[in-house]
C-alpha cells in the first residue's frame, strides 16, 4: 500500500527555519516526481515546489524562490523542504504529493496527511 507521511512541520518565529520531510513506501519512489503543496485556512492548496524523479530539475512558485528547497534522497525514498527565512504567511498544512509519472511536468496523484506549520510574526 501506497504511503507518503510527513513530519518536521512546527512553529517558528519569522525568520526562522524548518525542514520537512515525506517517507514514502509502497512503490519504487525513485521513478515518480514528487512535490509540495500548502493549504492555509480559508484558501485553496498552492503547489509550493516540485522535483523530477532524478532530483536534478526543481520547480519553484515565486513566493518562495531563494528561501525554500526541495530535494530526495532516493536511497531512503525520502522528500524535502528546506525552509528558510519563513514569513507568517508561509504558515500552512504542508502536504507532500507523488506525480504519475518521472519528468518534472507531472500530474501529482496522491498525497500525504500533512504537517502544520505555523509562523509567527
Amino acid at each position: 500500500q501506497m504511503q507518503l507521511r510527513e513530519s518536521g512541520g512546527g512553529s517558528v518565529q519569522a525568520g526562522g527555519s524548518l525542514r520537512l520531510s515525506c517517507a514514502a513506501s509502497g512503490y519504487s519512489y525513485s521513478m515518480y516526481c514528487m512535490g509540495w503543496f500548502r493549504q492555509a485556512p480559508g484558501k485553496e492548496r498552492e503547489e509550493v515546489a516540485r522535483i523530477d524523479a532524478s532530483g536534478v530539475s526543481t520547480y519553484y512558485v515565486d513566493s518562495v524562490k531563494g528561501r525554500f528547497t526541495i530535494d530526495r534522497d532516493n536511497a531512503k525514498n525520502t522528500l524535502y523542504l528546506q525552509m528558510n527565512s519563513l514569513k507568517p504567511e508561509d504558515t500552512a498544512m504542508y502536504y507532500c504529493a507523488r506525480g504519475h509519472a518521472g519528468s518534472r511536468w507531472c500530474n501529482f496523484v496522491h498525497w500525504g496527511q500533512g504537517t502544520q506549520v505555523i509562523v509567527s510574526s
